[in-house]
């Protein structure tokens, strides 16, 4: 299964750039994206940016993404 995750651009130079989330920084390729910009969320998969979302979606995707993970913790043995 393939999971792409919305992640913050917070410096673009042509068509690569630097995103980040939880202060985790990655560089990412902007090629299949138009006029990304700084402060931009971006849908990433395997290093590239897919799509551009608004805040609220990410943020929503986000909470989502973190339910899934505390799911799968509450089966885990501790």
């Amino acid at each position: 299964m393939c999971l792409g995750v919305p992640l913050r651009l917070i410096e673009t130079k042509g068509e690569t750039g630097t995103a980040e989330m939880g202060g985790i920084k990655m560089r990412v390729n902007l090629s299949f994206v138009e006029n990304p910009k700084p402060g931009d969320y971006a849908i990433v998969h395997a290093g590239f940016a897919i799509t551009i979302m608004d805040e609220r979606s990410a943020e929503e995707t986000m909470d989502v993404i973190r339910r899934c993970i505390d799911m799968g913790d509450e089966g885990r043995e501790k």
